[in-house]
C-alpha cells in the first residue's frame, strides 16, 4: 500500500481524525494527509499511504479548488460559522454587482492576514491555541495568488463563490474582509474543497466506504499508486540493475531522446509502473535520487 487515497472528509472532523481512522483500516500507521481542512469544511483530503509519504515534500504549494457559501450580516471571531458572533445581526440583501466589485479585489496576486484562529506558528505555537486563550494574536500578512474567483448564487444575505486559489489562501479572511467592505460583516457560513493539485472530488470516497472496502479486503482499488503520482515530472524507466544502483544512491543516467524540457525532477520507475525514487538534474541527462522509496 504505497500511494494516495483522496478522501471526502466529512465536516466536524479534523484531518488529523481523518488520518487516525485511516490508519485503522489500512492497518498502518505510515499514513499522512497533504494539506490541512478545517473541522468545518468538507471534501478533498489526499492521504498519503506507505512508502509515499515520503513525497509528501512535493505537493506543499499545490493549488486548491474550494465552493463556499459567504453569510452577509454580522462577522464572528473566527471568520466562519463555528465562532462567536462580533456584533448584532443586521438585515441585508446583497447586491450581486456590488459585490462583484468588492470581490474583483482578491483576483490575482495579494497579501492577506490568515484569520487569527489557524494553524499558522506564532513563536512555534499554533495562532487558533493563542487567540484560543484570549491572547493577541499577530500574523504577518502571506503573498497568496486567487486564479479565478466566481460568483456562483446571490441569495437574499448569502453568496455562494468558487475559488481556484494557490497554497495557504483564506477563504475566511476573504469572507470576513467583504463584510467589512460592505458594512455589514460577513463570515464563510460552509466550505468545500473540490479539489488538491492533481486530486479531484470525483476521486474522492466518504469515509464509510472506504470501511466497507477496507472490511471486504479491496483497499487497493481506490489507491493511486505511487507510480502515478506527480505527473508532472516525467518518467524514466530503468531497469532490475539500475533500479538497485539508484537505491544505493547511484546517479542515473536518462534517454537524450525523450523531450523532458531540462526537467528539474525525474521518477526513476520500472516496466512494472513501481516507483523507484525521484531524481534531480546534475548535467544534462544525468540525475542524482534525491528521495528513494
Amino acid at each position: 500500500m504505497d500511494g494516495v487515497i483522496v478522501v471526502d472528509k466529512p465536516r466536524e472532523w479534523t484531518s488529523h481524525d481523518v488520518v487516525n481512522r485511516m490508519r485503522r483500516l489500512a492497518g498502518t500507521r505510515k499514513i499522512g494527509h497533504l494539506g490541512t481542512l478545517d473541522p468545518g469544511a468538507t471534501g478533498v483530503l489526499p492521504l498519503v499511504i506507505g512508502r509515499a509519504t515520503r513525497l509528501a515534500q512535493f505537493y506543499t504549494r499545490n493549488d486548491k479548488v474550494y465552493e463556499g457559501i459567504i453569510y452577509f450580516g454580522y462577522a464572528t471571531d473566527t471568520y466562519d460559522a463555528d465562532g462567536e458572533p462580533l456584533s448584532p445581526q443586521v438585515a441585508f440583501t446583497l447586491d450581486r454587482a456590488e459585490l462583484a466589485s468588492v470581490l474583483d479585489r482578491y483576483r490575482g496576486e495579494f497579501s492577506q492576514i490568515p484569520p487569527p484562529v489557524s494553524a499558522k506558528k506564532i513563536g512555534g505555537r499554533p495562532a487558533y491555541a493563542l487567540a484560543r486563550k484570549h491572547q493577541p494574536v499577530e500574523l504577518k500578512p502571506v503573498e497568496v495568488r486567487v486564479y479565478s474567483l466566481e460568483i456562483l448564487s446571490v441569495e437574499g444575505c448569502e453568496a455562494g463563490v468558487r475559488v481556484h486559489c494557490s497554497a495557504g489562501t483564506y477563504l475566511r479572511s476573504m469572507a470576513h474582509e467583504a463584510g467589512q467592505a460592505l458594512g455589514c460583516g460577513a463570515f464563510l457560513k460552509t466550505l468545500r474543497r473540490t479539489a488538491s493539485g492533481d486530486f479531484k472530488s470525483e476521486m474522492a470516497r466518504t469515509l464509510e466506504e472506504l470501511a466497507e472496502l477496507a472490511a471486504a479486503g479491496r483497499l487497493r482499488e481506490v489507491l493511486i499508486p505511487a507510480g502515478q503520482l506527480l505527473p508532472e515530472f516525467p518518467a524514466e524507466m530503468v531497469d532490475t540493475v539500475t533500479a538497485g544502483q539508484i537505491r544505493n544512491g547511484r546517479d542515473f543516467r536518462v534517454s537524450p531522446f525523450q523531450a523532458r524540457k531540462s526537467a528539474r525532477y525525474v521518477k526513476a520507475v520500472t516496466a512494472q509502473g513501481e516507483l523507484v525514487a525521484i531524481g534531480e538534474a546534475r548535467l544534462p541527462h544525468l540525475y542524482h535520487p534525491v528521495l528513494v522509496l
